[in-house]
């Protein structure tokens, strides 16, 4: 296992296009649910036990070897907006892309061919971190910094938030980050022997609806 390919995996820098979406906070930003950083912790946090604990479960499930079909089977079933499903596929066509160029893997080529327009990210992820020889925890952290980091980052432009604020938000996160990530590698084991129902399906309504309205928007600064 290198810690070095988890930096370059987490790296905002890394070119699978996670640059190009908010995370959800462009539409929060417009409904006026984040408007400083105090509003921007609570948004993150929720994130981070939501979509973020789910995102994880399934980037570490993948790692462990749960195929990949089945898992974004399972990803589908828990993501009821079209908007969300299509952000998602295409974050996973552009991961897969950047994967097989930095750590070149069999099965990263099989997932390409297998699903042409994408699979889910956080499958993606998974097997990305596979090969690049991390463990499940690493995946399970990278998907959780990505689910909180997305928005701040995306904050800071839509609201000229002081940088500072916003990676202090995250530093803030940081102690939750690690328990969620716990949780999702305990989810992940379990669905080795009990099938992908034991992988979490936390939900955020709001994430859902918002990702709906955004989607329809005439004019916006980030796809998703």
């Amino acid at each position: 296992m290198s810690r070095a390919a988890l930096l370059v995996l987490a790296d905002g820098r890394f070119p699978a296009g996670g640059h190009a979406h908010s995370g959800g906070a462009e539409a929060a930003v417009k409904a006026g649910r984040i408007t400083d950083a105090a509003t921007l912790e609570e948004f993150c946090r929720g994130r981070l036990h939501t979509t973020g604990l789910v995102a994880a479960s399934f980037a570490a499930a993948a790692v462990l070897g749960i195929p990949a079909r089945e898992l974004d089977a399972a990803a589908d079933a828990r993501t009821p907006s079209p908007a969300l499903r299509t952000a998602a596929r295409r974050l996973g066509r552009q991961l897969v892309r950047a994967a097989r160029a930095t750590w070149p893997s069999p099965e990263l080529d099989a997932l390409a061919q297998e699903f042409p327009k994408g699979a889910h990210q956080p499958v993606v992820l998974g097997l990305t971190a596979r090969a690049a020889g991390l463990e499940p925890l690493d995946a399970a952290h990278c998907a959780l910094y990505e689910s909180v980091s997305g928005p701040a980052t995306a904050t800071v432009r839509l609201l000229s938030l002081d940088p500072f604020d916003a990676t202090g938000v995250l530093a803030r996160l940081a102690p939750e980050l690690d328990r969620v990530a716990d949780r999702a590698v305990e989810a992940a084991r379990r669905a080795l022997t009990e099938g992908t129902d034991a992988l979490p399906a936390a939900s955020a309504p709001l994430l859902e609806i918002g990702a709906q309205a955004h989607a329809a928007w005439p004019v916006r600064l980030f796809a998703s």
